[in-house]
Order: C-alpha cells, then sequence, then structure tokens
C-alpha cells in the first residue's frame, strides 16, 4: 500500500504544476537571514513568489532549483512580465488571476524571453489565466489549485457559512475576528472535510508525501485534520487578516491592492525590473545544482523537502548536507521548514558545523501568517 500511495505522489508531482504560490512567509524568512547585498541565495523554486520577494533585499543572486520544470516555467513567465510588461498587467495576470487577453498578450510580448521549456510549458496552458469557464483564475489550476477551487466551492455552496468566513476576513479588530471564526470552526472543519483531508490523493494534490502524512496520524486523533485545525485557530484566532495574502487568495482566488505579496505591488516593480536578471532558474536537485556549480554560497533555504528524505533516502539527505557544508562560508544561514514538531534527522556531522538559532526562529514562527509548519529551523555555518 504504502509503495501504491508514493507512486500516487510522484505521479501528481511529475506531471502537474503543484504550487501556483508559496505557501511560506517570505517576511518572517528576511528577517531570519538577513539578506545584503553580499548574499548569494541558494533556494527551492516553489512558485517562485518568495525569490522576487528575497529580490527586495538586493542580494548579489538567487539560485532557484527545482526538480519540477513546471515550477521553473512559473517563475521564468514571472520574470518576462518585469522585463516586458508593467506593473498594471503584472497585476491583472498574477493579482487578479486572469487576464482577457492573456494569449495574446503571451504571444506578442512575454513568450520571446522564456527558455524553450517553459515555452513549451505556456504554449499547452495559456487557458489557466482564462476568465472564462468553470475555473475563472489561474490560482483554481494546478494541483494545489484543484484543491483551492473545490475547497471554494464547497464553501461558497454553504452560503450562511461562507457570508461568516467573508465577515471575518473584514473584521475590523482582531478580538472580532476571532470571534467568528470560532463560531464557524466546527463547521467547517466537519467530519465530511476530516475523511476528505485524511484521504492521501488530497493530501498529494497539496503536496504534502507519505512520509509527512504519517507524522499527522501519529500526533493527532483526527489525523491531518487535527493538524490543519491546529494551525488555522493560531493563524485566525492570533493574527489579523488584513494582510494574509495567503489565505485571502484560498478563499477569493485573487488578492486585492492592498493585499498581495510583494512582487505584485505596484511601488516594488521597478526596483525588481533592475534586478530580475539575478534570479535564475535550475531544473534540477539542490545537490547536483551544488556539483555542477561550487561556490560559497551565503543562504540555503530548504522548505521542508528534507521531511521526505529523511524518510526516504537518508544517504541522499546526507549527501545533500555534505555539500551544503562545502559550499558555505562562516555565518552561512540555512533556513528549513518541517511537519514535525521537533527534527531528529540532523546528522551528526552538522550538529557539529552549525548552531541553530532559537530565539529569533521562536519569534517569527509565531508571526508566520502561513502557520502550516510545526517547526522551523536556521542554522548557522562555524
Amino acid at each position: 500500500m504504502n509503495h501504491l500511495r508514493d507512486w500516487v505522489f510522484h505521479r501528481v508531482h511529475k506531471s502537474n504544476l503543484v504550487y501556483n504560490t508559496c505557501w511560506e512567509d517570505p517576511r518572517c524568512d528576511r528577517e531570519l537571514m538577513a539578506i545584503d547585498a553580499d548574499s548569494e541565495i541558494v533556494m527551492i523554486t516553489s512558485a517562485g513568489c518568495n525569490a522576487l520577494d528575497y529580490l527586495l533585499d538586493a542580494p548579489k543572486a538567487v539560485h532557484c532549483i527545482d526538480m519540477n520544470p513546471r515550477q521553473n516555467a512559473l517563475l521564468e513567465l514571472k520574470r518576462a512580465f518585469f522585463s516586458h510588461s508593467g506593473p498594471q498587467t503584472l497585476f491583472q495576470v498574477f493579482g487578479r488571476g486572469s487576464h482577457e487577453a492573456f494569449p495574446d498578450l503571451y504571444h506578442r510580448q512575454l513568450r520571446s524571453a522564456l527558455p524553450a521549456y517553459a515555452q513549451e510549458y505556456w504554449d499547452e496552458h495559456l487557458n489557466y489565466f482564462s476568465p472564462k469557464g468553470l475555473r475563472k483564475s489561474f490560482y483554481h489550476f494546478g494541483s494545489s489549485g484543484t484543491f483551492a477551487w473545490l475547497a471554494g466551492n464547497y464553501l461558497k455552496g454553504r452560503r450562511k457559512l461562507f457570508r461568516q468566513i467573508d465577515q471575518m476576513f473584514h473584521a475590523a479588530t482582531l478580538e472580532e475576528q476571532k470571534e467568528i471564526y470560532l463560531q464557524v470552526e466546527e463547521r467547517v472543519l466537519n467530519n465530511m472535510v476530516e475523511w476528505m483531508v485524511n484521504r492521501h490523493l488530497t493530501m498529494c494534490l497539496v503536496g504534502v508525501p507519505r512520509s509527512q502524512q504519517e507524522l499527522f496520524v501519529k500526533k493527532y486523533e483526527r489525523g491531518a485534520l487535527g493538524f490543519i485545525q491546529e494551525c488555522l485557530r493560531k493563524v485566525f484566532t492570533e493574527l489579523p487578516l488584513q494582510d494574509n495574502y495567503f489565505y485571502r487568495l484560498y478563499m477569493y482566488g485573487t488578492y486585492t491592492e492592498t493585499c498581495a505579496p510583494n512582487y505584485l505591488l505596484p511601488e516594488h516593480f521597478e526596483p525588481l525590473r533592475d534586478r530580475i536578471d539575478r534570479v535564475q532558474t535550475n531544473t534540477t536537485t539542490i545537490s547536483q545544482f551544488l556539483k555542477d556549480n561550487p561556490g560559497a554560497y551565503t543562504h540555503y533555504v530548504l522548505l521542508d523537502h528534507q521531511d521526505w528524505l529523511a524518510a526516504n533516502d537518508r544517504p541522499a539527505l546526507e549527501e545533500e548536507w555534505r555539500l551544503i557544508l562545502e559550499n558555505s562560508r562562516p555565518g552561512t544561514k540555512i533556513l528549513l521548514r518541517s511537519a514535525a514538531h521537533e527534527v531528529d534527522f540532523f546528522p551528526d556531522f552538522v550538529q557539529k558545523a552549525v548552531v541553530f538559532e532559537q530565539d529569533l526562529t521562536a519569534k517569527t514562527h509565531q508571526l508566520d501568517r502561513v502557520g502550516t509548519y510545526a517547526s522551523v529551523y536556521l542554522a548557522e555555518v562555524q
């Protein structure tokens, strides 16, 4: 059964754009990493939003790495907007999630700026940005977008509940927001939702492999839903939603002009345009990138992929850490997240080579607007 579940996960990831937006809070990342003009960052691409956010701190280079070429194709498309478009068009496409004349815009202004593999992908997926059809937003496509679309339709079909959730997003105070959430939580996270969320295919759609699913099952009586309930209660009762563009996007399928990732805000367009060539994409693994491009990098952003390596390929985990340490300098920062409340997979040679920052990490973790990781680690090379 486990082999079948792993096969399903790999099929979803090998055949689809999985992440149409980043699901890590770059505001926390930037406070933790202290990026400056000397910084050379190696990071996992995901949807590319956070790479562009880091670029606002004017690093020397941002090397984006992903085994899924569709994720890199998405970042390449975003890069093309900064070189061949303007802030209003960028926001219409990636802020609103659709553009009436996207095929014409793509062929006339953007396609020639893309590498061949990205051209091949977007030539076949221009419909993602069409305002027509059942799915009227780019953010309702891809595997995680499909999940968001299904969840949104489920909530909209329960009109009274949807109105209350909408009121929560427009609450004037945190106390009002908290009061509404506690009223709706039980109806949102009901038994049917529990059954659906705990299905392996559902977790695959949002990029959660079997190894991480097993962490939920072991810790929470309601499995994955128990973990989600803990995350949502913290985010919706302790942090104001006015600037929480993560959950707003999944609720409505669109950002607003005042609640959106930094790369979509008009005041950041020109600085990003000036620095956009500092972002490069690489379709490979972290380890292979470091073998092919040795250097003394200052930052690594590993997201949560080491959870999977720890459960499925310990030799690859150790190789990745050895290559990271060999390609670091004193003071290099390594940021990673985990679905586990406490990580126990760091090799001994890693623990001897780095110091884990705790105070600032704990502070930013409490202010994380996403809240879907159980722990975050910031290691500094000695």
